[in-house]
């Protein structure tokens, strides 16, 4: 069992930046690929990023390419995602997740799973 813990989450305002990180209580951090989902409100969960273990590969959905970057430092058992030009429609609660190996699946299905932060977007 991989324990994360997300914070960064809050709210702001349409056009804003924000900063989520999770850090996982995991001594062999970097044998993890780590990713984020969302789930906005009366919606599905859905993929939004992952790395690699070594951070060499990155994967984007769509809808979060230019504005989202996800970042690891594994010396801190630490991911990260860099959210800019944050738009209503990002307003949900974000996962930080984990899988057992240090490449990214296609698709991403994560082991392990924060318990969520929540994002809000005002407009």
């Amino acid at each position: 069992q991989v324990i994360l813990d997300e914070s960064g989450g809050g709210l702001v305002q349409d056009g804003d930046s924000l900063k989520l990180s999770c850090v996982a209580a995991e001594r062999t951090f970097s044998s993890y690929a780590m990713g984020w989902f969302r789930r906005a409100p009366g919606k599905e969960r859905e993929f939004v990023a992952a790395i690699s273990g070594g951070g060499g590969t990155i994967v984007y959905a769509d809808s979060v390419k230019g504005r989202f970057t996800i970042s690891r430092d594994n010396a801190k058992h630490a991911v990260y995602l860099q959210m800019n030009n944050l738009k209503p429609d990002d307003t949900a609660v974000y996962y930080c997740a984990g899988d057992w190996g240090v490449k990214v699946r296609q698709p991403f299905t994560p082991l392990y799973w924060g318990q969520g932060t929540q994002v809000t977007v005002s407009s």
